[in-house]
């Protein structure tokens, strides 16, 4: 089943990334940028967590979650204990959006067009994991980088 590998994935990725935001030696590091690194960790963190939260909790889980997309990358020195926090929360609320859908649910079109295109529901969970992903290598090579 689909939403079973896909909840899966999700689970084990935002627990890695509680793992990398946890690995800092330096909690200030967490908020360091350097030449061409323009995103801190911290703002990584908590633009997955408002992703994720706005297209998974809140669009398909009508979780009430109100995304400031701006302020996930403006915002700056949230303790990290706060960071760890936001994302078991996402976690919890992308696991229970999920638990909310079956195959059938999953091959309807998603309610709106981020992507500029049509597209099922399963298609952009799967977006949405490869986008995790991605950010979740920023965090992994910027600690590696900046955690002096």
């Amino acid at each position: 089943m689909i939403t079973e590998s896909i909840k899966s994935l999700y689970e084990r990725d935002l627990n890695r990334l509680k793992v990398e935001i946890e690995s800092y030696q330096n909690e200030e590091s967490i908020w360091k940028t350097d030449k061409n690194i323009s995103n801190s960790s911290g703002n990584l963190c908590l633009h997955l967590v408002g992703n994720l939260s706005h297209y998974i909790g809140a669009i398909l889980g009508d979780s009430g979650y109100i995304r400031d997309r701006d302020l996930e990358f403006s915002q700056k020195d949230i303790p990290r204990t706060e960071l760890l926090r936001k994302v078991e929360d996402t976690i919890r609320i992308v696991i229970k959006t999920l638990d909310q859908l079956n195959e059938e649910d999953t091959q309807k079109p998603y309610p709106i067009e981020p992507l500029g295109y049509p597209m099922t529901i399963d298609y952009f969970l799967i977006h949405l994991v490869g986008h995790l992903n991605y950010h979740l290598g920023q965090v992994n090579y910027h600690r590696r980088l900046l955690d002096l």
